[in-house]
């Protein structure tokens, strides 16, 4: 028996609907980053981008442990003298529940040049509805 190397032409990627709804926001982000990773698959390999497309419902019914949502700060630098900003968990919530999400996932993926091509496979709503219907019809 002998093995061989992945090449990208055996990447097979599949479609995954995930709804957030009532999880806990770390756990659904490292369930998220292994998808997106493709670690669950036979031929996963570092140096290839292997994952698959996830979709992510109801993204504004996460739910956070504790006291984050009071004191869990965002934090942002446009680069310019008094371009500090920061946000609370909560207040990003209500303006936009699908970069906390995001933000999360992006944390647990690797930091080198395939993260930016895993999250492009990564869609989020904040609600039910989404245009790729179709593509889970045809999964099964």
């Amino acid at each position: 028996m002998t093995t061989y190397p992945t090449k990208a032409k055996d990447i097979n990627r599949s479609w995954h609907l995930v709804d957030a709804q009532s999880q806990a926001l770390g756990r659904l982000a490292s369930k998220i980053a292994k998808l997106l990773m493709g670690k669950d698959k036979t031929y996963f390999v570092r140096h290839l981008d292997c994952g698959d497309w996830v979709v992510v419902t109801n993204a504004a019914k996460i739910k956070v442990t504790g006291r984050k949502a009071s004191q869990k700060t965002y934090y942002r630098h446009s680069g310019y003298p008094g371009g500090f900003k920061q946000i609370t968990l909560e207040k990003q919530m209500a303006l936009d529940p699908t970069k906390i999400i995001r933000h999360a996932v992006s944390g647990m993926l690797p930091k080198n040049k395939l993260r930016k091509r895993m999250l492009t496979r990564l869609r989020i709503y904040a609600d039910e509805k989404h245009p790729y219907e179709d593509r889970f019809k045809q999964n099964g």
